[in-house]
């Protein structure tokens, strides 16, 4: 399912702020060489993931699901001087090819990849979070939710990827088993009321979500 009007998705990305000549760089490579593409944040989400970055001035990140390094450069953007992004990638050879660009990038010495399972390593991180950004393993959204739950800092902002899913969660009956997934996670945040939440249809949905 087409989730976006495509003339209405070049239209935005005509009127946002250009990538940077890095970004650029990285959505060239995997648009281009990497068989799961489709999974790339791209410019106007990643443009998203930045202005929230710069909004927040978090001085602790968490990502979860690094892919090729492009959100996590976006992310970057609104640390603090002092400030420091954690990234958690499982697959090793997408971690190495990232770290390749952080290297690159001038946020080298704030950025801290983790090659790994992601519930592990949550768990190893002693760090309190002021922006999280959920983009990994579908089936396992919610337990990652939990485990980083109560390391967030009031006020503190949780961000998930993928939450419409191509669309699957609309349908009338969901069927995969990510997309049922997500349409648990999604219900189960929707049912806490110890969050803010906000749902927008950006790319294939991201979700807001704002502690108490």
């Amino acid at each position: 399912m087409e989730l976006t009007n495509t003339t209405a998705q070049r239209y935005s990305e005509k009127y946002t702020s250009p990538e940077g000549e890095l970004l650029k760089e990285i959505a060239d490579y995997t648009y281009q060489h990497h068989p799961h593409f489709h999974m790339l944040s791209g410019h106007l989400q990643g443009k998203l993931l930045e202005m929230i970055s710069c909004m927040v001035q978090p001085a602790r990140v968490l990502e979860v699901g690094t892919f090729t390094g492009y959100s996590a450069l976006c992310l970057a953007k609104g640390l603090t001087q002092d400030g420091q992004l954690h990234t958690i990638e499982l697959r090793e050879e997408d971690a190495l090819n990232a770290k390749s660009y952080f290297e690159r990038s001038f946020f080298k010495e704030k950025i801290i990849l983790h090659i790994g399972d992601a519930l592990k390593v949550i768990d190893e991180i002693n760090e309190t979070w002021d922006l999280v950004f959920i983009d990994a393993d579908k089936e396992n959204y919610t337990q990652y939710f939990n485990r980083i739950f109560s390391k967030v800092r009031p006020g503190g902002f949780i961000l998930a990827d993928n939450v419409l899913f191509h669309g699957q969660v609309l349908e009338k009956e969901i069927k995969g088993k990510n997309a049922i997934a997500i349409q648990r996670f999604n219900d189960y945040v929707m049912e806490r009321t110890d969050v803010e939440k906000l749902m927008l249809p950006v790319r294939d949905g991201i979700y807001i979500i704002r502690k108490h």
